[in-house]
């Protein structure tokens, strides 16, 4: 073989592995700014989300528009959620694993929830007629899971500012802001925390489709 011929073979897999680091490149940028793929390995959002779905999260939804009542959103539990580690078990009741679409370890700090409350507003549970109440006025949750009963733990929350009320829609089973009342933070998150918005259903192919927004309304 020639030098040439080596040399020229040498250049051709230097080009390869600089493809390979690129592309991902490309996708850290993709996966850390626009969108990102989480698995999610528990039953707290049924009938939405079920176990073994993998879901398209954009990081930028929030941006356009703010986090609203009835919003899911996906969000970072260090510092609040994960006190649940203590007294209730795995977190994986209430995890979302990320970076398993590539084979990687899960983040099981990483939760997905639904937005009960924002900033200014007081959560009730229950009303006389056993419905979730947001200022006083009672509100039908379609999205629960069927037969669960909104609470079954009595609370009333006023949310500060900056700051989130999260159920989940299996509310029978699910750990979240409940299940922390009375620790520090009392089950309230960061707005800062939150990571996105799931879009859509991306795996399995039976289960692809787009997520739209639930919004809660209320005075």
């Amino acid at each position: 073989m020639t030098q040439a011929k080596r040399r020229s073979r040498k250049l051709g897999w230097r080009f390869v592995v600089l493809g390979v680091v690129l592309l991902f490149l490309a996708a850290a940028l993709v996966r850390n700014v626009w969108v990102d793929v989480y698995y999610i390995p528990s039953v707290s959002m049924e009938p939405l989300l079920v176990t073994g779905d993998r879901v398209l999260v954009s990081r930028t939804d929030f941006a356009a528009a703010p986090i609203r009542r009835g919003d899911v959103v996906v969000f970072d539990g260090r510092g609040s959620f994960t006190s649940l580690d203590s007294g209730f078990g795995p977190l994986m009741d209430a995890a979302v694993g990320t970076g398993q679409w590539l084979g990687l370890v899960p983040n099981n700090n990483i939760y997905v929830k639904r937005v009960l409350g924002v900033a200014g507003d007081t959560v009730k549970c229950c009303s006389a007629g056993g419905l979730l109440e947001v200022n006083g006025v009672p509100v039908t949750e379609s999205y629960l899971y069927p037969k669960d009963v909104p609470s079954e733990i009595s609370f009333e929350v006023t949310v500060p500012q900056g700051k989130l009320w999260l159920m989940g829609d299996h509310r029978n089973v699910s750990l979240d802001s409940r299940s922390l009342l009375g620790a520090p933070g009392g089950g309230l998150i960061d707005t800062e925390r939150v990571i996105g918005r799931p879009v859509a259903t991306v795996w399995p192919l039976g289960r692809m489709h787009a997520l739209e927004r639930d919004p809660v309304r209320a005075p």
